[in-house]
């Protein structure tokens, strides 16, 4: 049973309690705890990038348990075939008949570590589960639990023997979100921790435990649709979402699909930030975590240094801001 928050009427406050619990096993990361949760809100899947070794298959994990939602890992390969990913019709030689065994896909939170290092026909496989919340097999739909949600994890660094994410996955998560370093005295608190016995294999041991639940969960959505958002925010969504798409520096600008995905990111972030109304700051927030993943950079722009984010930043301070 999850333990009781100081007013369990109130689905934020359990949702930060969540964000409170994880923070006994990981250290710092506080903007890609708040993302992960951002996009729990509202049913989007994550993209996660860092370097081995920063704690996203820790984040992740904890962010199941303390939630306690069904989780499972899938270790992405060259060889991972769909079906590994999906599941598969197996007969069943006792009862002469064909069976539907499901994949590891059949959670509530699936972590996709190391996406890019399996082949597009594999990537592909998580498409359908990711947009429909279900898969089909031999034609028959096997809808998802709910809730579902897909945090793929990337190394930034380490492209020898990868398979970059095509345009059209990519399009499929709602953030992507950067996993950076600690600060020296983050890891200075987190070597202290390993030196006291933690074990980030063992959460229970290390004392996270279930401080909310589904119910907390989907009362949060609930919540984070009746948020807020004024016409003149909308036209500023659209109109930085456009701006991307005439920039000079960009081949390609942010779809339809990607300013939606920043409207509800903006309205999830408004909602944990206890306001009832999306201003341009939220989206101003988000823009870069919701966007950096839907633009692609001229080569000869990249060869200068220049970043998704660094493009993203101009084109926020060049839009007007409504007020």
């Amino acid at each position: 049973m999850p333990a009781k928050v100081s007013d369990p009427d109130t689905p934020r406050q359990a949702l930060v309690a969540v964000r409170d619990e994880i923070a006994k096993v990981v250290v710092g990361q506080d903007s890609v705890l708040s993302g992960l949760l951002a996009a729990l809100l509202v049913q989007g899947h994550v993209l996660l990038e860092g370097v081995p070794g920063v704690a996203k298959t820790l984040i992740v994990k904890a962010l199941a348990a303390s939630l306690q939602l069904d989780f499972k890992r899938i270790q992405f390969t060259p060889d991972l075939m769909p079906s590994d990913v999906i599941g598969q019709v197996i007969y069943q030689a006792r009862g002469g008949e064909f069976r539907f065994r499901e994949g590891p896909i059949f959670t509530n939170l699936v972590l996709a570590d190391e996406i890019n290092r399996t082949p597009a026909k594999t990537q592909a496989a998580l498409l359908e589960a990711m947009e429909e919340r279900q898969v089909t097999i031999e034609g028959e739909a096997h809808p998802l639990p709910a809730p579902f949600m897909v945090v793929a994890t990337q190394n930034p660094v380490e492209y020898e023997g990868t398979y970059p994410l095509p345009e059209a996955q990519l399009d499929r998560f709602l953030l992507k979100l950067t996993v950076a370093y600690p600060s020296e005295e983050q890891e200075l608190k987190m070597l202290s921790r390993h030196d006291e016995g933690m074990d980030p294999h063992d959460l229970a041991a290390a004392g996270l435990r279930a401080v909310a639940s589904g119910a907390d969960l989907a009362a949060a959505g609930a919540a984070v649709g009746g948020v807020r958002i004024e016409p003149p925010v909308l036209a500023y969504i659209a109109a930085v979402c456009r701006a991307t798409r005439d920039s000079p520096s960009l081949t390609l600008g942010v779809s339809p699909r990607g300013a939606v995905m920043l409207l509800r990111a903006a309205k999830a972030w408004t909602w944990l930030s206890g306001r009832e109304f999306v201003t341009p700051d939220e989206v101003k927030a988000m823009a870069r975590p919701a966007l950096r993943h839907r633009i692609q950079l001229r080569p000869e722009v990249a060869l200068d240094g220049v970043t998704p984010d660094g493009v993203l930043e101009g084109i926020l301070t060049s839009v007007p801001v409504p007020r």
